[in-house]
This record gives structure tokens, sequence and C-alpha cells, in this order.
């Protein structure tokens, strides 16, 4: 019997664009898209329309655009809460500036080592990983053999990147992944991963 497992099955990653403030530490607060963020997504999707399902962050910078491109493709769109981005604590909401200005040095040393220089109140390293790497695996045996288009968060496709590189979670902050990037997986039905292209935009 020929299943999904016995075919390539292609993950496209995509960051949201700009929310509305601009860049900061935004992490779980529900900031929607602002104008130029739509039009960096906008930008990013046009002329593409191989995907058969839509995955998306519950979060209105994700949702809001995933909701609109699966309308104009026709596509079946999921929300996935394991792709939340994850919780900073004291930090959401506020830029880098604001906070060297408070505690100079503390954003170098987060990037560095982020298991043990986490902000006061930020989801554990290991916890976040390990709800988003969960939220993938089960994408990949509901979706098998399926081209899929996964709308989410830096930190979220830095931690799936991680998983399918098999990179130290510690070092995970060295992926940069720009407002509007797209990045593509694909694996076989061994589980070897390949990334395809990382940060198109």
């Amino acid at each position: 019997m020929n299943t999904g497992l016995s075919r390539e099955t292609q993950i496209d990653l995509l960051r949201h664009g700009e929310p509305v403030g601009g860049p900061r530490y935004r992490g779980q607060l529900d900031d929607a898209l602002s104008e130029k963020g739509w039009q960096q997504m906008w930008r990013t999707v046009e002329g593409r329309s191989e995907w058969q399902q839509i995955v998306t962050s519950p979060l209105r910078r994700c949702s809001n655009f995933a909701a609109a491109l699966g309308e104009r493709l026709r596509l079946p769109v999921h929300e996935e809460p394991r792709f939340r981005e994850v919780g900073f604590g004291v930090w959401e909401g506020r830029t880098r500036t604001e906070l060297e200005r408070l505690i100079p040095g503390q954003v170098a040393r987060f990037l560095q080592d982020p298991v043990n220089s986490r902000p006061p109140g930020a989801e554990p390293l290991s916890e976040f990983t390990g709800r988003v790497q969960a939220g993938f695996v089960d994408l990949l045996s509901r979706f098998a053999g399926q081209s899929v288009l996964v709308v989410s968060h830096a930190g979220v496709i830095r931690a799936i990147m991680v998983y399918v590189l098999e990179v130290p979670p510690a070092r995970m902050y060295r992926i940069h992944v720009a407002n509007a990037g797209l990045s593509r997986i694909r694996t076989d039905r061994d589980r070897q991963f390949y990334l395809v292209d990382h940060g198109l935009v």
C-alpha cells in the first residue's frame, strides 16, 4: 500500500513580518502585523502556490496572514499552539536599546548563553524547544508526503532548525531568521532531513 510516508515531505518555515511597534522582544505579546509587515509577507510568497497545508502560530502576527493566504490559495489553515513564540518574561515588549540601558550587556549574555542567562520569568529553553519540536514531529506524521507552509516566529524556526540540524540548543541564536524570511526543509520516509534553503525573502 502506498502511504504518505513513502514520499518526501517538504516543510517551508515562514517568519512573520514586522509587527506594529517595530523590532522588540515581543515573545508572546499578541501584536498584529504592521502595514510594512503585511507587505513583507506578501512579497515573500508572491508567485508561490506549491503548498497543500498551512500551519500557523495562534498569535495574530502569524495567524492573520496565514488566514489571508489560505483564503487566497484555497488551502486549509491549522493553528498549532505549540508554535507560539518563546516567552521572554520581563523582556516582553522592550527593545534591545531599552534593555541595555537598564542592565548593560544583558542581551549579549543571553545570546551567548541562552540556557543560563535567561530574562527573569522567561520560559526555560528546554521547555520551549521541547514543545516546538513535539509539534514539529506531530506535523511530520500528520502531513507526511505533503508540502506544508508553517507561519511562525524566529524562535520557533530556530528550535526546529536545532532539531533538524542536530545543533545544541545553546547555539540556536547563531541562526539568523529575518522578518518574512523563508526556509525550506525536506525529509524522506527515514526522517533524513535536508535544509534546502534558508532566509529567502
